[in-house]
């Protein structure tokens, strides 16, 4: 008969081994297998934020101003946006065009876009005065740097980032804006502006071509993506805002390897990846479904991406990619999911 000293140490033991191949398997669901680090989908850029909209107002045709009270708000500089998320749960950027200097509100402004998927419509329709709203960021993807001189060119509500730009240029700086829109109506902050000897107001469609750019001048636009083109192809050295995807070509069909699942499939060349995954699993985290929020990172352990986000930075992309805009450009790519 074994005795009590001994039962003692081998159930210890027993119960010892059973709590450690537990922990195993939760850290690593293909156990016996190798874990994998942590998945950086859904992981936050910056903390969110409760803001009340302390006002509301009409400031153009279409074009409506939110300013949103907060305590101690986090610091930011010009060309930096927000990411508002809706009461629906949308996720929308919104360039701050407000004064950095004050710490307890941010300031931004939405045009209502009526072909567009949703989130200015819900701003100019739900948003209202007393609401409180989430609120994650400032990020800065549009800075203004050090330069001889500046030009820029800023269509409809493309004003936005760039009016704390010119507010914030040192004295005796050299600069020119054009500002154009389809109607004075429509162009909010217009007033403010064009009282500016260093301001060119064009209704209607601009003649870049009457533009002066002095050699080193640091060149900004943002607008319209065919103003944003165009600005492009004549000053290649443009530094531009977009909020919506650039255009691109869909692409060929891929196979995506999900190592933490154990399943492959296929990413036909009319859908997205994250459109695939999520067939497979629903859960996977997403928001903005245009490269913006990073919501849908995930790490990328083999395989070359086609990275056609307007977010992660050339470190980031090293070994991740956002996968509700972003493809292969080889004929594999295997996932951390």
């Amino acid at each position: 008969m074994p005795k009590p000293l001994t039962v003692a140490v081998v159930a210890g033991a027993a119960f010892l081994t059973r709590r450690a191949m537990r922990r195993r398997i939760r850290t690593s669901p293909l156990w016996p297998m190798p874990a994998l680090d942590e998945p950086v989908s859904g992981r936050p850029r910056s903390r969110a934020l409760r803001l009340l909209v302390a006002s509301r107002e009409e400031i153009a045709d279409g074009v409506v101003q939110l300013r949103l009270e907060g305590g101690d708000l986090p610091r930011w500089e010009p060309g930096a946006h927000l990411d508002l998320v809706l009461p629906s749960g949308l996720v929308r950027q919104y360039s701050l065009c407000g004064d950095p200097a004050e710490t307890t509100s941010y300031t931004v402004a939405t045009r209502l876009v009526a072909d567009g998927r949703g989130g200015s419509r819900e701003v100019h329709e739900q948003v209202a005065e007393g609401m409180e709203l989430e609120v994650r960021g400032p990020r800065n993807r549009f800075p203004l740097v050090k330069a001889s001189s500046y030009v820029f060119v800023a269509g409809g509500i493309g004003i936005t980032p760039v009016l704390p730009m010119l507010r914030a240029l040192p004295d005796g700086a050299e600069w020119r804006l054009l500002y154009c829109g389809r109607s004075r109506e429509s162009m909010p902050f217009v007033a403010e502006l064009e009282g500016m000897d260093q301001v060119t107001v064009a209704v209607g469609t601009p003649e870049l071509g009457a533009l002066d750019v002095p050699e080193g001048a640091a060149v900004y636009c943002c607008g319209p993506e065919g103003l944003m083109a165009a600005v492009e192809e004549r000053f290649p050295q443009v530094r531009l805002e977009r909020f919506t995807p650039r255009a691109t070509a869909p692409g060929a069909a891929f196979e995506v390897e999900l190592r933490r699942s154990g399943r492959t499939l296929t990413v036909p060349a009319d859908s997205s990846v994250l459109a695939a995954v999520r067939r497979e699993l629903p859960d996977t985290l997403y928001s903005c479904e245009q490269g913006f929020c990073g919501t849908c990172q995930q790490r990328v352990l083999e395989g070359e991406v086609d990275h056609r986000d307007e977010l992660l930075t050339d470190a980031e992309r090293g070994d991740s990619m956002l996968i509700c805009v972003s493809r292969a450009r080889s004929e594999r790519l295997v996932l951390d999911l």
